[in-house]
C-alpha cells in the first residue's frame, strides 16, 4: 500500500531523515518507533507532503505521489492524524466531522452513524466545541475525522501521547477493529512497546534520522528496545 525508498530531508541546512526507506503492506499494521528528535513526526509530514523530501520517492498504491500536495494525497485515500491532534477548537464536534468528508470524493455527504460505533463517547458530544474537549476526546476526535474519508491508510502519529489510560484502550480497540476490518493499513508512531506488540504487524526502529532495525513484531527483541528506545 505505501513503499518508502530513500527519503531525504532538510531541514534548512540539517539534514533530519537520511535516505530512510519502509513499507506498509496492504491491511496491516506497521508501527514506527524511536526516540524523541529522530524523524518520527518528521517522516509522517513528508508522507503527508507538508515537506518536500531532498531525495527518494514514496509509492502509494502502486502510483507515485512524492511531490504530490497534501490534498491530493488525501483525496487518494490518506488519513492523517497528527501529533497535537489539531482538532478545530471553534467548531462542534460535528463540523469537525464534516471537515473531515471534505477530504475524499469516496466519503459520503453525511457523518454516517456506525462511526459512532467506534467512538460512542463522541455520539453526546457532536454539539460540542472541540477546544472544550478533553485531551482524550479530542484523540478520538481527530481519528473519527480521519477516518470519516475512507482512508486506504492511516497515518497516526502518537495517538497515545498524554492520553488516560482508559482513552488509551479504546484507541487500542480501534485499532484492532480496523486491523480485523482488512481494508485499512496503518502506520503508527508509538512509543509503549506493550501496545506495539499488541496491535502491530511489523516493526521499524528510528536512530538519528535513517532506520536502525525493521522486521515482524515478533522479532521485537529487549535488545533492540534498549538500545534504541531506552533514555
Amino acid at each position: 500500500m505505501l513503499e518508502v525508498q530513500g527519503i531525504s530531508v532538510s531541514y534548512a541546512d540539517s539534514l533530519v531523515l537520511r535516505r530512510v526507506g519502509l513499507v506498509v503492506p496492504s491491511g496491516r499494521v506497521v508501527c514506527l518507533m524511536g526516540r524523541n528528535g529522530v524523524g518520527k513526526t518528521t517522516l509522517m509530514k513528508t508522507l503527508m507532503g507538508l515537506l518536500s523530501p531532498r531525495e527518494g520517492r514514496i509509492v502509494f498504491d502502486g502510483s507515485e505521489m512524492t511531490h504530490d500536495p497534501p490534498y491530493l494525497r488525501a483525496r487518494r485515500g490518506i488519513g492523517y492524524v497528527p501529533q497535537g491532534r489539531e482538532v478545530i477548537p471553534d467548531l462542534t464536534v460535528h463540523e469537525n466531522l464534516l471537515i473531515g468528508l471534505e477530504a475524499s470524493p469516496r466519503a459520503p455527504k453525511t457523518v454516517p452513524a456506525d462511526l459512532f460505533d467506534l467512538f460512542p463517547a463522541l455520539r453526546n458530544l457532536r454539539g460540542r466545541r472541540g477546544g472544550d474537549l478533553s485531551g482524550g476526546q479530542q484523540q478520538q476526535l481527530a481519528i473519527a475525522r480521519a477516518l470519516i474519508a475512507n482512508p486506504k491508510i492511516l497515518l497516526l502519529d502518537e495517538p497515545t501521547e498524554g492520553i488516560q489510560p482508559s482513552i488509551i484502550k479504546e484507541i487500542v480497540s480501534v485499532i484492532h477493529r480496523i486491523k480485523e476490518g482488512g481494508k485499512v493499513s496503518i502506520l503508527l508512531v508509538e512509543q509503549f512497546v506493550a501496545l506495539v506488540r499488541d496491535v502491530a504487524d511489523d516493526f521499524y526502529l528510528m536512530e538519528k534520522g535513517a532506520i536502525a532495525a525493521s522486521g515482524p513484531v515478533h522479532q521485537l527483541s529487549e535488545e533492540m528496545v534498549r538500545k534504541h528506545l531506552t533514555v
